[in-house]
């Protein structure tokens, strides 16, 4: 369905998912469960998680505020379990924007709550009692919701999906119409880097203490050692696994410029025109992969975008009406 100006939105957010996945993304991987931070608070100020949780708090209103550009905002909803301490601090928040909070208590011992099936059933059901809805905002980054995603699309709604960097699936955002990740959303700060933390202290003096003891294990150890290592030497050389190199990566500024390219390519086919509006590539563009943003990249327009790849575009300035042709 194409994007209206009187659109009509309705908004679903997995809030235990955004909450996680922001904490993650600001104190490392897996931190939010390592710190068992669902009990605490960010008003726990004595507390380090405390004030871990603060340093990560997510600005809902920014996202709120993201999701009314689509239209105006018919429904919003968060689900989680609002009696933990992490979830309640946001109460007044949500209930300040007129955000409905659905409350999902643990269905098991391990805490999942099942926000993506209640949430994916209440998104249905919505559609079908609510047929003036156009736009369906999924705030979440589970590859769980790729299902809801495309009957939402099938059933002729624009999907729009928000998530946190890093921690949302690739393939939910190539099954959105416009995919935005949190940090690039108007008025949300940068995460805040993580500073490395040294290494203890005390593991120096400990190493010398126990210095004479590891003597004696080594010295008892070198006749094992000597043999493995002749075992290694008659092994065949096919037998010595070499570990794996690390994955790179991927570039976004190099995926932008493939985008880009490739985009081109299909607008000069389909259309055998020199010169193609810039709007319809930036379309193309955002069909091929959702979660593109001129923004995100570092740019303030997408004309700038294109200016800063002049070996694969030229961008004609002479009239009010930009064209891009490929170079």
């Amino acid at each position: 369905m194409a994007e209206s100006a009187d659109g009509r939105v309705a908004v679903y957010i997995d809030f235990d998912n955004i909450v996680i996945s922001r904490y993650d993304q600001v104190h490392g991987r897996n931190q939010f469960q390592r710190d068992k931070a669902k009990g605490y608070s960010s008003s726990d100020s004595d507390e380090e998680v405390g004030e871990k949780l603060a340093q990560a708090t997510v600005d809902i209103g920014a996202v709120i505020d993201f999701a009314s550009s689509f239209g105006t905002l018919v429904l919003t909803r968060a689900y989680a379990d609002w009696s933990t301490p992490v979830n309640a601090d946001y109460r007044g928040q949500l209930v300040g924007r007129s955000v409905d909070l659905v409350q999902l208590f643990p269905a098991a011992a391990y805490g999942k709550n099942g926000a993506d099936i209640r949430l994916a059933v209440d998104a249905v059901e919505d559609m079908f009692r609510l047929s003036d809805l156009t736009h369906i905002v999924i705030v979440a980054g589970d590859s769980d919701y790729i299902a809801l995603a495309q009957r939402c699309k099938r059933l002729g709604r624009y999907v729009v999906g928000i998530g946190v960097a890093g921690s949302t699936a690739r393939s939910l955002a190539a099954a959105c119409d416009d995919f935005a990740t949190y940090d690039t959303l108007p008025g949300v700060e940068a995460a805040p880097v993580e500073p490395v933390k040294p290494a203890e202290a005390e593991a120096a003096p400990a190493k010398k203490e126990k210095g004479g003891d590891r003597k004696e294990e080594a010295a008892e150890a070198e006749p094992a050692r000597k043999k493995r290592g002749a075992r290694r030497a008659q092994a065949p050389a096919t037998a010595i696994e070499e570990d794996p190199e690390p994955e790179v990566p991927e570039d976004p500024q190099e995926i932008a410029s493939s985008l880009l390219e490739r985009a081109l390519r299909l607008g000069h086919e389909r259309d055998d025109a020199e010169w193609l509006h810039s709007s319809q590539v930036k379309t193309q563009i955002k069909r091929m992969d959702p979660s593109f943003s001129e923004k995100a990249l570092g740019y303030r327009s997408f004309s700038d975008f294109v200016k800063s790849r002049p070996a694969i575009a030229e961008l004609d300035e002479s009239s009010t009406a930009r064209f891009i042709r490929l170079v």
